[in-house]
C-alpha cells in the first residue's frame, strides 16, 4: 500500500462527500497529506490491518477504525491503535533489515523471485497468443 497515494484518495473522496479512515503505519507520510481521519498502527509497512494471521488484533484494529469514522472529533484527527506489534522494540531495527538476511537466503530469495516472474511471463504470452 502507497500511503501517500492512499491518503490523496481519501481527501478526494472527502470532498466529493464520503467519509473515510485511512488506516496505516508511514504516520509522517499520512499526516503530511492531511488525511481527516487517521487510524495509525506502530507496525511494519503493510500491516496496516493487524498482524498477519491474527484475525483477533485485525478485528480489533477494524473496530477501532469504524469507531474513528463515527466519532472523530473534527478534521485531521489521528488515533493510535493500542496494539503492539511486539513487546520487544527491536523488531523496529529487525524487520525486512537486509543486513541480518545471510547470502544464501537472498540467493534463494532471487531465484524464488526470479523463478515466479518466468512463470508470469510465460502465462501473460500464452494468454495473449491464445486471445
Amino acid at each position: 500500500m502507497c500511503h501517500q497515494t492512499v491518503s490523496l484518495a481519501a481527501r478526494a473522496l472527502e470532498e466529493a462527500g464520503i467519509p473515510t479512515v485511512v488506516m496505516g503505519c508511514a504516520r509522517d507520510i499520512v499526516e503530511h497529506a492531511g488525511v481527516p481521519r487517521f487510524l495509525f498502527s506502530d507496525f511494519p509497512l503493510g500491516n496496516p490491518a493487524g498482524r498477519p494471521h491474527d484475525p483477533d488484533s485485525q478485528r480489533e484494529t477494524l473496530a477501532l477504525a469504524l469507531r474513528l469514522l463515527e466519532s472523530a472529533p473534527g478534521p485531521n484527527t489521528t488515533v493510535r491503535n493500542p496494539l503492539k506489534w511486539s513487546d520487544d522494540p527491536s523488531w523496529k531495527r529487525d524487520f525486512s533489515n537486509i543486513d541480518l538476511v545471510p547470502p544464501e537466503e537472498i540467493a534463494r530469495r532471487r531465484a524464488e523471485f526470479d523463478r515466479i516472474k518466468e512463470v508470469a511471463k510465460t502465462r501473460r504470452e500464452e494468454d495473449a497468443a491464445a486471445g
